[in-house]
């Protein structure tokens, strides 16, 4: 488990350096972020929510959706705070994002990550999860703009 970690950990690494190392992403620009997602399922969950982008001063409304899939069980809320990188507009945050875990929430847990999309958009996210939910699974997260 502890090499899966890792391999995960070192993805994230270079997907972030390869961003960074683009043409043009040294000018490229950020935000912050807030997303509440609600996660359920047994083997096969969903996790659907809504969140704020805040951009060059300007507020826009985002939803969220995805599936999982594996050993999924229970459900949860996550608020989710941080800041998004490497954007040139607000709809280069709009995209789908990809994620292998594993994890354990009883009550409440703090949970942190760093997705990247097909767009170059990086975000580093962490905050609150409540809820009983168990998974070690692959799952999709796809953001747009409302």
């Amino acid at each position: 488990m502890k090499i899966a970690s890792f391999l995960r950990a070192a993805l994230v690494a270079l997907t972030a350096l390869a961003g960074s190392l683009l043409p043009g992403a040294a000018f490229a620009d950020g935000g912050t972020i807030t997303l509440t997602i609600y996660k359920a399922g047994w083997i096969i969950g969903g996790s659907g929510g809504s969140g704020v982008l805040y951009f060059r001063g300007r507020p826009y409304a985002l939803s969220t959706g995805g599936l999982d899939w594996g050993l999924v069980f229970g459900g949860s809320r996550t608020v989710l705070h941080g800041r998004v990188s490497n954007i040139w507009r607000p709809s280069d945050v709009a995209g789908v994002y990809g994620a292998a875990g594993a994890g354990l929430a009883v009550g409440r847990g703090v949970r942190g990550i760093v997705l990247t999309n097909q767009k170059g958009a990086v975000l580093e996210l962490a905050g609150e999860q409540i809820g009983l939910l168990a998974n070690v699974d692959l799952s999709g997260l796809a953001i747009s703009l409302r």
